[in-house]
This record gives C-alpha cells, sequence and structure tokens, in this order.
C-alpha cells in the first residue's frame, strides 16, 4: 500500500452557517460553532485542500497529501456561505469548496422553492475569486438515482455548464444531492467531465475508494466539539456509527426501488 492509500482523509460536509432561531434544519451550524471547529483544525494543524486538490493527490496526478489533510465542503449554495463561513474561512487560512444547486441561483421560479436564502451571482462569484472551489450540485436537487437516464444526464450536465459559464473556469467536481448515485449515475456523471464526484457515507476518504463515491463526514448542530474532534482525527463517534447503518440499509432499500421502477 503507498503513502498515498494509507492517508484518511476527513471530508466535512456542511450546509447552513445558521442561528437556530433562523433555521430549523438540523444541519445548520451556528456561526460561533463553526469558528470554534475551525479554530480546533488549526491548532490541531491540519492542511485545508479544496475536494479538487485532494482528488488530484489521492490519483497521484500532484504532489504528495500534507501531514494532517482536511476538506471543508458547503453542499447547496446559501447566501450565509458568503456572509459568514467565507469571512471565518479566510481569518482562519483555510479553503473551501462550495457545491451549488444552480436552479436555485439562475432561475427565479425555482428560487421561489429553495430552502432558504441562497448565494446571488455576484456572491457566486466574489467566492471563486477568493480562492473557494466551486462545484455543481446538479440543477434542481433531485434524488439522481430514481431519475431515468435522460434526466440525469440534464441534471449534470446543465449545472456543470451553467457554472462554467458564470464563472470562466472548469468545473471538475460534483456532489450528488443526499449523496444518492448508482453505477449508472456515476458513469453519465464521467461522461458529463466531471473528474471528481462526492457522496455521504460518513466515513474517511482515501484512495481506495471510487473517485466518483468518495465519502464525507456530517457535520450538523447537535455535533459536538468532542464529536468534532474525534471526526476530524479519523476516529469513530456512536452517531457515525448510526449513520454508517442508516445509509447501509437505506442504500439497499433504493437500489430496490431503482431496479422495480
Amino acid at each position: 500500500m503507498t503513502a498515498a492509500a494509507a492517508v484518511r482523509v476527513p471530508v466535512l460536509m456542511y450546509h447552513e452557517i445558521a442561528e437556530p432561531d433562523e433555521t430549523a434544519s438540523r444541519l445548520a451550524v451556528s456561526p460561533a460553532i463553526f469558528a470554534a471547529q475551525l479554530g480546533y483544525l488549526r491548532s490541531a494543524g491540519f492542511t485545508a485542500l479544496t475536494a479538487a486538490e485532494l482528488a488530484a493527490r489521492l490519483a497521484g496526478d500532484t504532489g504528495p497529501l500534507p501531514v494532517r489533510p482536511v476538506v471543508l465542503t458547503f453542499d447547496d449554495g446559501y447566501a450565509d456561505f458568503h456572509s459568514r463561513a467565507l469571512p471565518l474561512l479566510d481569518e482562519h487560512g483555510f479553503t473551501a469548496t462550495l457545491f451549488v444547486t444552480t436552479g436555485w441561483e439562475q432561475d427565479p421560479d425555482m428560487r421561489q422553492s429553495a430552502p432558504g436564502r441562497m448565494l446571488n451571482r455576484t456572491q457566486l462569484t466574489e467566492a471563486a475569486l477568493a480562492g473557494i472551489e466551486v462545484g455543481a450540485h446538479t440543477r434542481s436537487h433531485p434524488q439522481l438515482d430514481q431519475l431515468p437516464e435522460p434526466l440525469v444526464r440534464e441534471e449534470l450536465c446543465t449545472s456543470k455548464r451553467w457554472l462554467e459559464d458564470e464563472l470562466g473556469r472548469a468545473v471538475p467536481g460534483l456532489a450528488y444531492p443526499f449523496g444518492y448515485s448508482s453505477r449508472l449515475v456515476r458513469q453519465l456523471a464521467r461522461e458529463a467531465g466531471y473528474r471528481y464526484a462526492h457522496a455521504v457515507d460518513n466515513r474517511t476518504a482515501g484512495a481506495d475508494a471510487d473517485p466518483f463515491r468518495q465519502p464525507r463526514l456530517t457535520i450538523r448542530r447537535a455535533t459536538t466539539m468532542a464529536e468534532f474532534r474525534r471526526l476530524a482525527d479519523g476516529q469513530a463517534t456512536l452517531r457515525l456509527r448510526e449513520d454508517r447503518a442508516l445509509t447501509g440499509g437505506w442504500s439497499v432499500v433504493r437500489r430496490i426501488k431503482a431496479a422495480c421502477c
């Protein structure tokens, strides 16, 4: 086993950075808690990579991984990434990857049904100019593994193309909505020109995983600092074991459902 293959990397998945009275989402993390988490990562000697940098290093396309790598990812494209997460990331010297559901950015009708206040084009561009990697999270945030092939292609290709046109740069990364994918979805992601894709799975990432099925660790409002430290350090927690069990069981159900329908 190579040194790169042996390294396990925590890829942390965030959504909103918001106070409890601003959102009912259990996946939201308050700004103060988020700042404390970044403070721990910095004091513990972690080096933040973008998801694209991690994929390239695991594939051996660039240099070796740092001693303590971590990847910070944010799903959906909430406006509070620009107003709250971005300043804190800059303060602590960390980069991140932002996976954007493009329909909630570009389509006024879809924006009406978005789960919260989403980034506008100016904020998205400013995040990219600040060194944040922007990846795709499809156009309408569907359960990709339950869609017919033409609709999967449309979701993957239109979101990638819109982001590349808007930002003027390549978009190599994808995060599956809800973490759901299938063999067909992963094949179509490759054909669409993505170089890597993230699921959830609640495991650390490594070179032994399918680059189109790299796992992430869920950070939620209920994540305590003790749990966060254990997750970042690659140690299992009770909540993590529960999440893995639920993910595994639900994957079986979804494969059966997709095959029947």
